[in-house]
């Protein structure tokens, strides 16, 4: 099967080596026996809702985070649509600050958002910087863990009754207090993890293929294999051994 992907604002958000889950994604898919025919959508681009598959947003810098801010706003409609029509999505860093409600400068400057997850950003005094492990619950009963890397300023906060990406083990997360990291809603997560994110867990860049595949057939997601994959094990090992070694255990 040939799985449609609109990679979004990958000349302006494409830093912490987040192409790198592009192709892993691709990777993924090759060992599936599927493919990935991947679209780039820029500040010229289209989001037509019944278009793709799966949406990548990665993350940026300020500048272009402001540069891009109120066209991927302009946008916002036709992307809840598709993720509201059961499209997978995955947005890092600056990509899952947007896809909330907006970001708020210490100036006091705003950032319009997409308004796709239930959350607003405002700016804090200090980054956040370091190795990453998280719990997650992709399926009910199936507990597994999220290793990756996090540097960011802005402290995300979650609306009540809104389903995080994960609880943090170790690290800060969304705000440094919550205990929480990321979010999702339907077959959509957004996360700060990023260095990049999927070929440390490719169980997620997996689920995000199966939901994908799930949309362009209309059934439900398919159950995969686990294909073994030695450096990936590793690097989730050594990330989430630097994330043990931080302290700071939350649940």
């Amino acid at each position: 099967m040939k799985l449609r992907v609109a990679h979004l604002y990958p000349d302006y958000l494409n830093i912490y080596a987040d192409r790198g889950n592009i192709a892993v994604l691709t990777q993924r898919a090759e060992l599936r026996g599927h493919s990935l025919e991947i679209e780039s959508v820029g500040l010229s681009g289209e989001i037509r809702s019944s278009a793709h598959d799966l949406y990548y947003v990665g993350g940026g810098q300020d500048r272009e985070q402001a540069l891009i801010a109120p066209d991927l706003a302009a946008k916002g409609s036709a992307l809840i649509e598709a993720v509201l029509g059961g499209a997978a999505l995955l947005a890092v860093c600056g990509g899952y600050q947007l896809l909330g409600r907006g970001y708020r400068g210490r100036d006091g400057s705003t950032m319009p958002g997409v308004g796709l997850f239930p959350h607003e950003t405002v700016a804090g005094s200090t980054r956040m910087i370091g190795d990453v492990l998280l719990e997650c619950e992709p399926v009910p009963g199936e507990r597994r863990t999220v290793a990756g890397f996090e540097n960011h300023a802005g402290r995300t906060l979650l609306d009540g009754g809104a389903v995080p990406l994960g609880r943090v083990i170790h690290g800060h997360g969304n705000d440094g207090e919550s205990g929480f990291e990321g979010c999702r809603v339907q077959r959509a997560i957004g996360t700060y993890l990023h260095g990049p994110l999927l070929p440390r867990n490719p169980w997620l860049a997996d689920w995000l293929l199966a939901q994908a595949i799930a949309h362009a057939t209309g059934e439900d997601p398919p159950v995969f294999v686990e294909v073994p994959d030695e450096l990936a094990e590793e690097a989730h090992r050594v990330a989430a051994a630097r994330a043990k070694s931080r302290g700071g255990r939350r649940r």
